[in-house]
C-alpha cells in the first residue's frame, strides 16, 4: 500500500488522484468549511450573530428557545423560519475558543436573529440550514405557542403538528403565480336560510362574520361551503375548509372546483401522499392559493390574509388529535379567528353542545332555516318503541318489526336503504331493566358499572353505590344494554334475499352507490352518498347508541342519527326514516322534529347545573397510581379545582392496538378528572404544565399523561 501511494503521488504518474485534489482544495481554503460536529475557527455573521431556535424537543421541561451562533457562511440562508440542524446537549464543559462544542445534532427551526444573547456562556453554532424556505412564521408560530398553553402541552409537539415533514422535490419546485381574485358569487343554496344571503354579502365585502349553521338536509352542504369561500376570496383575503375524512373533503373539493375552477384551492389530506401534500401547502405559505380544505392537519394551514374558518361537524371524533398536546379542530379554529380578526363559519346536520355555547355566549349568532323549508327538505321519522316490539309477533321472530319492514319494502320499489347498525364500541354499561334510564352516581351523575359482577361503583369519581334505585320509575334492577347490531344485519338481508345488500364499515368504507334499489348496511359515520338520495332509512339498535357510558351519549347519537338521515330524501319526495328506540327519549323526539339546536341547547343548560364541561373546563390526568397519588397534591391547582377519581382505566390487551387512554399492557393505572370553574381553564392547564415539566426535569420514571378537555370521560 506505501508503494502504491508513493507512485500516485510523484509528479511523472500523470494527473493526480482525485481524493488528493480534493485534499488539496480543502488546504487552501481560507475560511473552514461547516461540518455538523465543530464550528472551531469559522468566521461569526457580521450582523445579528445569534439565533433563536427552537429545538425539535417535545419535553416540558425544555419547552424554551436556545441561543445559537450564526456562521458566516450560513449568515444568508438563516433566517427566521428556516429548518436548521444544531447541537444540542453538550453541556458547558466542552468550550473551545469561546465556542461550546459537542451534544448530538437535532432539527429546530429559527424564530429570531438577534445582535445578543441572554444567555451569558459559550455559544454553540449553527451546525447547518437544511433548507433556506422560511416555514415558521410569526402567525403560525403565534398560534401553536397559543395552542400549547391551552393544551398544556409543549410548542415543539405542537409545531410538529402545523408544519409537515420535508419533502426536498417539492421544495425545489416553484409554486404557480396566484390568481386574481373571483367575483362574488351569488348566494345560490343560501337562499334557503334567513342570514344566508347576509352571511356571504359580509365576507364579500371583507367582515368577519361569526356563525353556527345547522345545515339542512340535503346533499347541498359542499356547495354551500364553496359558496362562502368564493365570497371571502373575492375579497382579496383566503379561507380554510377543514372536514372530518378524506370523503368529504372530496366532496367539498368538487364543489370548490366546479365553483372556482382549477387553481384557487389547494386540498391537504393524508390521501395525497408527502410529496404532493407538502407541494400544496407550500403552494399555500408562498400565497400561491388563497383556499384551504383538508383534514385535520390542515387546521395550522398558513394561509395568506385569512378572512374565513370553517369547521365541518365538529362534534366526529377525528377532529381531536391523537398525539400530544390533543388540540381539537375547533377550538384552533376559534383561536385563529380571534387572533387573525377572521370570519367564523361552524356546521353541520346537527349541533353540538360547545356550539350551542358559543350561541349562548354570544360569540357566534345562529344560521337556521325556517321550519317550513325544513319540513320539507327532512325525511318523514317514524319511531319504534319497546312498547311496539314486545307485540309486535314479525320482529319478536325475524328481529324486524312490521314498520320497519314495511318502510324498507315500500323504498325498495324507487331506490336503495340505508341501514344504520351500531358497532361494537357502543356497548353501553348499565341501565334500569324497566325503563332503561342510565344507572348514574348520586355524587357525581357519572356511569355506574360492575366490574365484578357484584358491586356497583362509578366510572368516575370511583365511589361504590350500595343501593342504587331509578330515578325514573322506581326500579332496583339493573340490565346491560347490548343487543345484537350483527344478527339484525344479517336478518335483514334473509327478510329480502333478491335484494343486493352492501356493507360499509371500518375494514371498507364506500363513497358513494348508485340509485338502484339495494339495502346498504353500515356502521355510524360510515354510510355512503347515494345517488338521488336513499328512498329509506332505518337507524337500528339505537338503545346501544343512548345507553353508552359517556356524558355525550345523547348528543353523539343524535349526531349520528342526523348524519344519517340527511342522506335520505325530503318528504316531497316520499323519504322515510324509521328509527328503533324508545320514542320518548329527548334525543330521539329532537330527531322526530328535527331540532338538534333544541337538543344543544338541553343539554349546556343541564351541564351547567351539574358542571361539566364545556360549561368548565376539565383535564384527565392519567398514570400509575402510585405517581398520581404524589403529582396531584403537589401540581400547585388553583384553590377551586374539584378532583373526581381516581378510579382505574382498562389496560391494553396484548396483540391489540392500544386505544387513547388505556393503560400499556400488564400495567395497572388510574385516572383522575380535575375540573375548574369558568375563566380558570388557563390556569388549571398552566399549573398541570408546570408540575409535570418539574417532575421531568427530576428525571421520574413513572409516566403521567395530562389531557385538557378530553373529548370522553366516561
Amino acid at each position: 500500500m506505501s508503494s502504491e501511494n508513493e507512485q500516485s503521488a510523484e509528479p511523472a504518474a500523470g494527473p493526480p488522484e482525485q481524493l488528493a485534489l480534493i485534499r488539496e482544495t480543502v488546504r487552501r481554503a481560507k475560511v473552514p468549511r461547516a461540518k455538523p460536529r465543530t464550528w472551531r475557527g469559522a468566521a461569526l455573521a457580521r450582523e445579528l450573530p445569534v439565533a433563536r431556535v427552537l429545538v425539535n424537543k417535545g419535553v416540558l421541561h425544555l419547552d424554551q428557545f436556545f441561543d445559537y451562533a450564526v456562521p458566516e457562511e450560513l449568515d444568508a440562508d438563516a433566517r427566521p423560519g428556516v429548518r436548521v440542524r444544531v447541537r444540542f446537549g453538550a453541556g458547558g464543559r466542552n468550550v473551545q475558543g469561546g465556542r461550546r462544542e459537542g451534544g448530538g445534532l437535532i432539527d429546530g427551526f429559527i424564530v429570531e436573529r438577534r445582535a445578543d444573547s441572554d444567555y451569558r456562556g459559550a455559544l454553540a453554532a449553527l451546525a447547518s440550514v437544511v433548507s433556506p424556505e422560511p416555514v415558521l412564521g410569526p402567525e403560525l408560530l403565534a398560534l401553536c405557542r397559543a395552542v400549547a398553553d391551552r393544551y398544556a402541552g409543549s410548542l415543539a409537539d405542537v409545531v410538529q403538528l402545523a408544519v409537515p415533514p420535508r419533502n426536498g422535490r417539492a421544495e425545489s419546485r416553484p409554486s404557480p403565480e396566484p390568481l386574481p381574485p373571483p367575483p362574488a358569487p351569488p348566494p345560490g343554496p343560501w337562499e334557503r336560510y334567513a342570514q344566508g344571503p347576509a352571511f356571504l354579502r359580509a365576507l364579500a365585502e371583507g367582515g368577519a362574520p361569526r356563525a353556527v349553521w345547522t345545515a339542512l338536509p340535503g346533499p347541498y352542504w359542499p356547495a354551500e361551503i364553496a359558496g362562502a369561500v368564493a365570497a371571502t376570496l373575492s375579497s382579496g383575503r383566503g379561507a380554510l375548509v377543514v372536514v372530518p375524512d378524506g370523503r368529504a373533503a372530496a366532496r367539498v373539493d368538487a364543489a370548490l372546483t366546479e365553483a372556482l375552477g382549477t387553481g384557487r384551492h389547494a386540498l391537504l389530506t393524508a390521501e395525497s401522499g408527502p410529496e404532493k401534500r407538502y407541494r400544496q401547502w407550500l403552494a399555500v405559505r408562498r400565497g400561491s392559493v388563497r383556499a384551504v380544505v383538508g383534514t385535520r392537519a390542515a387546521m395550522f394551514a398558513p394561509v395568506r390574509d385569512l378572512g374565513l374558518v370553517v369547521v365541518w361537524d365538529d362534534g366526529d371524533s377525528s377532529h381531536s388529535d391523537d398525539n400530544a398536546p390533543f388540540p381539537h379542530v375547533r377550538e384552533v379554529l376559534e383561536l385563529r379567528a380571534t387572533q387573525g380578526r377572521c370570519g367564523f363559519l361552524l356546521g353541520g346536520t346537527g349541533c353540538t353542545v360547545e356550539a350551542a355555547q358559543l350561541v349562548e355566549s354570544g360569540w357566534a349568532l345562529p344560521l337556521l332555516a325556517d321550519r317550513e323549508r325544513l319540513r320539507r327538505s327532512a325525511p318523514l321519522i317514524r319511531t319504534v318503541g319497546d312498547g311496539e316490539l314486545a307485540r309486535d309477533g314479525a320482529a319478536r321472530s325475524a328481529r324486524l318489526p312490521s314498520l320497519a319492514w314495511g318502510a324498507v319494502r315500500d323504498g325498495l320499489r324507487s331506490g336503495p336503504v340505508l341501514v344504520q347498525v351500531p358497532r361494537r364500541g357502543y356497548a353501553p354499561r348499565l341501565a334500569c331493566e324497566r325503563c332503561r334510564t342510565p344507572a348514574r352516581c348520586r355524587h357525581c351523575a357519572g356511569p355506574l358499572q360492575a366490574p365484578d359482577q357484584r358491586g356497583l361503583d362509578c366510572a368516575w369519581c370511583g365511589r361504590s353505590e350500595g343501593a342504587w334505585q331509578c330515578a325514573e320509575c322506581g326500579s332496583f334492577r339493573l340490565r346491560a344494554q347490548i343487543v345484537g347490531a350483527r344478527r339484525t344485519a344479517e336478518e335483514l338481508g334473509r327478510a329480502f334475499p333478491a335484494v343486493p345488500v352492501r356493507t360499509s364499515g371500518r375494514d371498507h368504507v364506500l363513497d358513494a352507490v348508485p340509485g338502484a334499489p339495494a339495502l346498504v348496511v353500515s356502521t355510524p359515520g360510515a354510510e355512503p352518498v347515494a345517488e338521488g338520495g336513499y328512498a329509506a332509512a332505518l337507524l337500528l339498535d339505537g338503545w346501544a347508541m343512548l345507553g353508552r357510558p359517556d356524558l355525550r351519549a345523547g348528543e353523539e347519537a343524535l349526531r349520528r342519527w342526523t348524519a344519517a338521515a340527511a342522506l335520505v330524501r325530503g318528504q316531497d319526495e316520499g323519504g322515510t326514516v324509521v328509527i328503533v328506540a324508545e320514542p320518548t327519549e329527548r334525543a330521539v323526539q329532537a330527531l322526530v322534529r328535527w331540532d338538534p339546536a333544541g337538543f344543544a341547547r338541553r343539554e349546556l343548560a343541564e351541564r351547567a347545573e351539574l358542571g361539566f364541561p364545556p360549561v368548565s373546563r376539565m383535564a384527565s390526568v392519567t398514570g400509575p397510581a402510585d405517581a398520581l397519588a404524589t403529582f396531584l397534591p403537589a401540581a400547585g391547582l388553583p384553590p377551586e379545582a374539584e378532583i373526581l377519581g381516581p378510579v382505574p382505566v382498562p389496560s391494553a390487551e396484548p396483540g391489540r392496538p392500544r386505544r387513547p387512554g388505556d393503560a400499556p399492557p400488564g400495567e395497572s393505572w388510574e385516572r383522575a378528572l380535575v375540573r375548574v370553574v369558568p375563566g380558570r381553564g388557563a390556569a388549571l392547564a398552566r399549573a398541570l404544565k408546570t408540575a409535570l415539566a418539574a417532575r421531568m426535569a427530576k428525571g421520574a420514571a413513572d409516566p403521567i399523561r395530562i389531557r385538557i378537555d378530553p373529548p370522553d370521560i366516561g
